[in-house]
């Protein structure tokens, strides 16, 4: 059994951004009420479970797929250029864009880290409930 849900008017998005389905998904499962849903019938808990497991699984490898990235070439390497070079015009462009990755990659991780570690006690409530 797999527990779904349509946002809005379930029109999908194209070229949508996957961290952002990631994330959404997160905060939707966050947002189930342990209480309500064992007043149903009991295989709901184990759906729910199930459904948080697989989704706290996928933004585990997001986390990693997102720490893999990061471990490329390091980004203060600038620091071996000389003045000259920090100071062109190339420098400070790379500057940027270095900065710019580095935060994008930071936030994305963080912000799924912090949706998953909220979703964790769920998980372990639901699993304590369905097996009692």
């Amino acid at each position: 059994m797999t527990l779904t849900a349509t946002v809005g008017f379930g029109h999908a998005v194209t070229g949508a951004d996957p961290d952002e389905a990631l994330s959404t998904r997160l905060r939707d499962l966050a947002l189930v009420d342990l209480d309500a849903l064992a007043l149903g019938n009991p295989e709901l808990i184990a759906a729910f479970a199930e459904d948080v497991a697989d989704a706290l699984r996928e933004a585990r490898a997001r986390i990693a797929a997102l720490r893999g990235s990061l471990g490329g070439a390091d980004p203060l390497n600038v620091l071996d250029l000389s003045v000259r070079q920090r100071a062109s015009d190339a420098g400070a462009a790379g500057a940027v864009r270095i900065a710019d990755r580095l935060t994008a990659q930071t936030v994305a991780a963080r912000a799924l880290a912090d949706l998953a570690g909220a979703l964790v006690g769920k998980l372990f409530e639901a699993d304590r409930r369905r097996s009692s």
